[in-house]
């Protein structure tokens, strides 16, 4: 017997990119609300309440008032929105850090935000394992396809052509900060730059490191080693052990739910750049949601990801 899979927000980007990886799995069967009935509260609430796992799509509080609106207790929740991303009685939704056998069990977990997902698969198992410092002031630079940015950025962006490269989140204060630190369990907030270009998908984060000024930090090939070691065996992250002249987003950039992560250094082993490439609605939105259902429902967990 399949399981039902409730997505609030299924007409947004996120959510009809999850029902194109769920299309044609027998495991699974998806509750559709007509146009009329998908912003009626009602039919929404009969939906969020009689499926056996709801994915909520939504901008931050309306994803708190879907939640709010749930009073099935057997009903799992995956949020993909920033809701509940350092809430108690979540589970963080990133199984490779996590570890997957508390999304297993999880009844509430919180789909990573596409940078943070970058940032922690390089920064958390470095810093667990002690060969960085958890109180150093790292600095996150990182640039995005404006898929991400919802209905608003997209239709900025395919309007205004002469658009080259947005920088914003420049009064501080962006709401992945807290995410970011408390799942790399950092003693200070990061400094994220964050910016968006011209291309429809497509990700990279870099953690710059000056390694010679950090207390007790590991050479370059020793922290590639680790993140090598760590993941190991992972259908999804693929640590590259070679060292591109470049690197590069590409304007058509094929949907992936993988991510790369390279560890660049300076000949010396004075200074490093740890580099994550995603897809900001693969492993950074889609891909992650989907990866956590299968957890939950005890199913191969690359089930329908794109690899």
């Amino acid at each position: 017997m399949s399981a039902t899979v409730f997505v609030d927000g299924a007409a947004g980007t996120t959510g009809l990119e999850i029902a194109e990886r769920l299309a044609g799995r027998p495991e699974f069967t998806l509750v559709v609300l007509d146009e009329a009935r998908r912003k009626d509260d009602t039919a929404r609430a009969e939906a969020l309440n009689d499926a056996d796992f709801v994915i909520l799509c939504l901008p931050d509080e309306a994803a708190r008032d879907a939640v709010g609106m749930i009073r099935n207790d057997k009903v799992r929740v995956i949020d993909a929105s920033s809701a509940h991303r350092t809430a108690i009685g979540w589970t963080y939704g990133l199984p490779e850090v996590v570890g997957a056998e508390a999304i297993a069990l999880a009844r509430r977990v919180s789909n990573p935000g596409c940078y943070p997902t970058g940032f922690i698969t390089l920064l958390a198992p470095l810093v667990t394992a002690g060969l960085l410092p958890k109180d150093w002031p790292y600095v996150c630079h990182a640039v995005s396809g404006y898929s991400g940015g919802g209905k608003a950025l997209i239709g900025r962006f395919e309007e205004d052509q002469d658009i080259a490269f947005r920088a914003y989140g420049l009064a501080m204060g962006h709401k992945h900060v807290a995410e970011m630190q408390r799942h790399v369990g950092l003693s200070h907030q990061p400094l994220f730059a964050p910016a968006v270009v011209p291309a429809f998908r497509g990700m990279l984060v870099e953690v710059p490191l000056h390694l010679a000024a950090m207390p007790l930090a590991a050479a370059p090939d020793v922290l590639l080693a680790s993140l090598a070691e760590t993941y190991r065996g992972s259908q999804i992250i693929k640590v590259r052990e070679d060292q591109p002249d470049e690197l590069l987003l590409h304007r058509a950039m094929a949907p992936t739910d993988t991510v790369e992560l390279f560890v660049f250094g300076a000949r010396d082993g004075s200074q490093a750049r740890l580099v994550a490439v995603l897809d900001n609605l693969g492993k950074g939105a889609s891909g992650a949601a989907v990866q956590n259902l299968n957890i939950m429902a005890r199913l191969d967990e690359t089930a329908g990801l794109r690899l």
